[in-house]
């Protein structure tokens, strides 16, 4: 393909289905954010491919259901230094790299720590940003109260407001490309707004939680959520008019999604549950993308939708695709774009705690917690209520059949995997009521 067009994407953590004005936020506005959707797709149907953030990002730069890997079985990545993202297994930077771009990671990493894994062991050829799942805004300091920020495999010491520092970054990755004759991937993944609850003007708040507890149990509010928000919006905002400012804009790609769905101040509606639970709320993000020279501007698409078809889909707007030897589970979005018919979709999840299980197909989506099971129209019961098993028992029975088909060709549960579940004990636990 001639002219391959630059990819710009841009990946928010822990970020609400309903956090964006252009998605139904009331008490805020985006619109760095909503003109990437003015520009180009809305999408509606969109949806994570886990409820917490590394097998997300896992699924993202594979293509694949992150259960393939025993990094995937992690939920979340808990520290443990032998497990992360194989060096030689393809990605989605490796395989643009191979084919003419160069690839830049600036922002969260969370997919294993060195020395035997890190973003440029697999495919990046710059990375800037962290490791671990979470860092204080302002120290820099991880949850176990080490730095962690990063020019590649060094550790680096920077003043300022990561989002600020994120957006400083990529700017200088996009200015830099104008004057290349490659054609580049950018992947700017804020840890924004991702707790700790902290904003600009926050640093008292930050230096309280030096050496102690990232998680913040006592800490946040929907104002400061909504200025985390904002300013990760402000420099999505500064790296747009870097791509206009150089005339780049009509030939590059630029997605915003979320790695899963919002947690403590988010706003998921019209869903329920949040991150961590395989409810609608825990899995469908927000999800938009323009390519001028491509697409139509100002249009929404209802194709239900994982984070693994973005593989497919850059591969096949860059004119390649896949390693045969692993091929995708998703599928390339480019045809229904561009005017094409929808695909009908089946898609799987599975998470340990409260032993979730979770099947989307067609308007149906089967849901198991614990030992409760239920079968929804997530299409006229967006919010779950409605349990339709008795009712309707040869599609409750034709999915957990499905279901139990497609988990037997993933790797197994492992029983002393850390997931990641809030309950309200748990808070009461760390807040002392």
């Amino acid at each position: 393909m001639p002219n391959k067009p630059n990819i710009v994407f841009i990946l928010a953590d822990d970020l609400g289905y309903a956090d964006l004005s252009c998605y139904g936020r009331r008490e805020y506005a985006t619109p760095n954010i909503d003109r990437i959707a003015e520009r180009g797709v809305r999408f509606t149907q969109a949806y994570a491919n886990s409820a917490v953030c590394s097998a997300t990002r896992l699924a993202l730069i594979t293509g694949r259901y992150q259960y393939r890997l025993p990094l995937g079985l992690e939920e979340p990545l808990a520290g443990k230094t032998h497990i992360g993202l194989p060096p030689e297994h393809p990605t989605l930077p490796s395989l643009l790299r191979a084919h003419g771009y160069s690839t830049a990671l600036i922002g969260k990493w969370h997919l294993g720590v060195l020395p035997s894994f890190g973003p440029l062991k697999s495919g990046y050829d710059r990375f800037w940003g962290i490791r671990s799942g979470a860092i204080d805004y302002f120290t820099h300091l991880n949850s176990r109260g080490a730095p962690d920020l990063w020019d590649g495999d060094a550790t680096v010491e920077q003043t300022g407001y990561m989002t600020d520092l994120l957006g400083d970054r990529a700017v200088e990755v996009v200015s830099r490309a104008a004057t290349d004759e490659k054609p580049f991937l950018l992947s700017l993944h804020f840890n924004a707004p991702h707790w700790p609850w902290v904003a600009h003007g926050d640093e008292p708040e930050s230096e309280r939680l030096r050496g102690g507890n990232l998680r913040h149990y006592d800490g946040g509010s929907m104002r400061t959520y909504a200025r985390m928000v904002q300013a990760m919006d402000t420099q999505i905002g500064r790296v747009l008019q870097a791509l206009d400012a150089n005339g780049q804009s009509d030939n590059t790609i630029v997605i915003f999604t979320s790695d899963n769905g919002g947690e403590r101040f988010s706003d998921t509606w019209p869903f329920s549950g949040v991150k961590t639970e395989l409810l609608e709320g825990g899995l469908r993000i927000p999800s938009v993308m323009c390519w001028p020279a491509r697409l139509r501007a100002s249009t929404t698409c209802d194709q239900v939708m994982a984070t693994m078809d973005w593989l497919p889909t850059l591969l096949d707007a860059a004119g390649t695709g896949p390693d045969p030897a692993y091929p995708s589970d998703g599928i390339s979005l480019l045809p229904v774009l561009t005017g094409g018919p929808g695909t009908p979709r089946t898609l799987f999840w599975r998470y340990k705690a409260n032993e979730q299980a979770a099947m989307r197909d067609g308007p149906y989506k089967y849901l198991k917690l614990r030992n409760n099971t239920f079968l929804f129209d997530v299409v006229q019961d967006p919010r779950e209520r409605a349990n339709l098993k008795a009712r309707l028992p040869d599609v409750y029975t034709r999915m957990t059949a499905a279901w139990d088909a497609w988990n037997a060709t993933m790797l197994p549960v492992i029983p002393d995997s850390f997931a990641e579940l809030f309950t309200a004990a748990d808070l009461a636990d760390h807040i002392g009521t």
